[in-house]
Formats: C-alpha cells, sequence, structure tokens
C-alpha cells in the first residue's frame, strides 16, 4: 500500500536541525539533525502510525490535506511524503 501525506518541517532556531509533522496524523512526528534524517524521522513515524491503523478491525485513515489548505509558520514547508507499507499473506 502507498500512501502520500504532506509533512510540515520548521527548522531549529538553536542548531542545524528540523522538526517535521503530518498534520493529518495526529502526534506523528520527529526531530533530527539535518532535513534528510528528519525526512527519514517522520516517514518511520508515519509508517508505525499507518500501520497500527491497518491492525484496526476498521481501519480509519485519515483524509490527505491540500497543501495550500495548510496554515504555516515563520520557516516552515511543506514536502509530500510518500510511505510505502509491504503487506506479506497471513500464513495462519
Amino acid at each position: 500500500m502507498t500512501f502520500i501525506y504532506p509533512a510540515v518541517f520548521t527548522p531549529h532556531k538553536e542548531d542545524e536541525g528540523y522538526h517535521g509533522y503530518f498534520p493529518d496524523l495526529e502526534g506523528c512526528e520527529a526531530d533530527g539533525p539535518d532535513l534528510e534524517d528528519t525526512m527519514e524521522q517522520v516517514k518511520d513515524a508515519a509508517r508505525s502510525w499507518l500501520m497500527a491503523e491497518l491492525e484496526e478491525e476498521t481501519p480509519d485513515f485519515p483524509f490527505v490535506s491540500h497543501e495550500e489548505d495548510l496554515s504555516l509558520g515563520p520557516g516552515e514547508f511543506v514536502r509530500q511524503m510518500m510511505i510505502v507499507i509491504k503487506l506479506l499473506p497471513d500464513n495462519d
């Protein structure tokens, strides 16, 4: 399964790191020492969030926000992130 959600990134004020979060995935956020690491960390958080939802009896995935509908603060920017989840056959 492939999911694409917008992620918002904010540069840290005190160092060269970034904070990233998915506005559509409640509590799904991460920090990293640089943008590349932050993108990987936030993508891993999203993968875990989506996997937990898939384990529910009736998964309820949130609608995807449009980039132009997001309210951004100073220095914030949006990147569309693709999260791929490979489902393996159930052998039970």
